[in-house]
């Protein structure tokens, strides 16, 4: 009986050393992505080679200030790129994934998936 009793006393011990590894992974998380609609933004640009402002504030259910927001914080840190002209007399917004923007994407995936894989282990 006292085996099984040994056996328990180190599962939360085991556990809280995975949840140490767990939390440093997350802080390790981009948070400029992290933020949804900016993951939105940056994830809707990784499978479309562009989108106007009102493609994304559709697909994403945003305000013109909130996606305005969002997206001048990635195009400042360089992870998407915006390009603004005229259809006629009508102003277009469209917006691109930047090769930074891409590589901090792929980054934040993986992070992800390793707190995903953290998490089902314990």
């Amino acid at each position: 009986m006292a085996r099984h009793g040994a056996a328990r006393k180190t599962e939360p011990l085991e556990q809280g050393v995975k949840s140490e590894r767990a939390g440093r992974r997350a802080a390790e998380l981009d948070r400029l992505i992290h933020e949804r609609v900016r993951l939105g933004i940056v994830s809707a640009l990784a499978v479309n080679d562009a989108l106007s402002f009102n493609e994304l504030k559709a697909l994403l259910k945003a305000t013109d200030g909130n996606l305005s927001v969002h997206a001048r914080k990635l195009e400042e840190a360089q992870y998407i790129t915006c390009t603004k002209s005229f259809a006629g007399r009508i102003p277009k917004t469209e917006y691109r994934l930047t090769a930074v923007g891409r590589r901090a994407l792929e980054r934040y995936l993986d992070h992800m998936e390793a707190l995903i894989r953290a998490t089902r282990q314990g």
